[in-house]
């Protein structure tokens, strides 16, 4: 089977800041789209083995305690969502799905962990980049930074992986517009009120699965130790967690408490060669479109320290497996999550 994912050279894509939103985005509102929504099929196929961790994936998700991809397997990012959910429910933390865990899951039993779902025309029509370019200047001539292909953009929209979704049904599974697929429960994100939407954050929000309203924060804890992002809404009780790749050796992540200075969606990104230790100071500067595959992914949360800052990342995949430069990586739909649920002036404490 051929890989569904194309390496791309600039991970983490960190120390270069990104242009505000604001700066840049024309005025003039986008009409409404049609519809992203996935409707349940009526499929007859019997359902799969759905696992106590898959189910357990989707509900933290849900919760916002997110295991990065839900793939029904129980490496580190799980045992961490695990732990967060256990330490917001005065649980002991650890990392397992215990009785005390199992009791506090809501309608645990009740929730399916998978559904199989109707692909909607407009999702499958992309458009989608097959040739995706892994070098810079080539991807500067891209309109836009988008997926390869419908299983790549499906994969965001579940939180999952295309070997994943390719688990869950078989490797002969036609994908394509109005054909049924099973995937994560991951339910359709409701459309954000209408109004200027020069970058099209309402329709990113929508392919992410990702709804408009979220908690809102109070202060946000990077835990280089744990490799998890942590907010703390009201009464410094933790509401959300986010398992997050953190810096370097070469670029290690800036300790200290520092704070959110804006928040720009669907960014711009200014590619400069000398702010990475990784890439030859003979290559030019790149100006790169929006879009899920940007280094940056689909938002940035400018940090008041230079070039530093928190954003998505165009291989969710490797979230807590690798390194960044620098800065904070996240999913792209618990980036944009996050972004929902801070300001500027947020205080962010980045910890050993």
């Amino acid at each position: 089977m051929a890989p569904y994912f194309v390496a791309v050279a600039l991970l983490g894509g960190c120390n270069a800041s990104t242009e505000r939103e604001e700066a840049t985005a024309s005025k003039a509102a986008k009409p409404a789209a049609p519809t992203l929504d996935f409707a349940d099929a009526k499929s007859t196929a019997s359902a799969i083995s759905e696992t106590p961790a898959l189910r357990a994936q989707v509900l933290l998700d849900h919760l916002g305690f997110s295991p990065g991809v839900i793939d029904g397997k129980e490496g580190e990012s799980y045992r961490a969502a695990l732990r967060g959910f256990q330490a917001a429910n005065d649980l002991p933390e650890s990392g397992k799905l215990d009785a005390a865990t199992l009791a506090k899951l809501p309608q645990g039993n009740n929730i399916p962990a998978t559904r199989v779902v109707v692909i909607p025309a407009a999702f499958a029509a992309g458009p989608f980049l097959p040739d995706f370019p892994s070098d810079a200047a080539e991807q500067a001539k891209l309109p836009a930074l988008g997926y390869r292909n419908l299983m790549e953009a499906l994969a965001e929209r579940f939180h999952t992986t295309p070997e994943a979704i390719v688990a869950l049904n078989t490797p002969e599974t036609p994908v394509g517009a109005g054909k049924p697929i099973r995937v994560p429960n991951i339910p359709n994100a409701p459309a954000a009120p209408p109004g200027d939407d020069a970058r099209g954050w309402a329709d990113t929000l929508q392919r992410l699965g990702v709804a408009p309203d979220q908690p809102k924060a109070e202060k946000i804890v990077v835990d280089k130790s744990e490799g998890v992002l942590k907010v703390y809404g009201a009464d410094d009780r933790l509401i959300a967690q986010f398992p997050a790749t953190m810096g370097s050796s070469k670029d290690p992540l800036p300790i200290g408490d520092w704070k959110i200075q804006g928040v720009s969606r669907n960014p711009d990104f200014h590619y400069n060669p000398k702010l990475f230790w990784d890439v030859s100071n003979a290559k030019d500067a790149q100006l790169l479109k929006p879009g899920p595959n940007s280094p940056v992914g689909v938002v940035w949360l400018d940090l008041n320290k230079p070039h530093y800052g928190i954003h998505g990342t165009s291989e969710p995949q490797t979230i807590g497996r690798a390194e960044s430069h620098g800065c904070i990586r996240l999913t792209n739909w618990d980036a944009a999550r996050l972004a929902a649920m801070v300001k500027p002036g947020t205080p962010a404490k980045l910890q050993p």
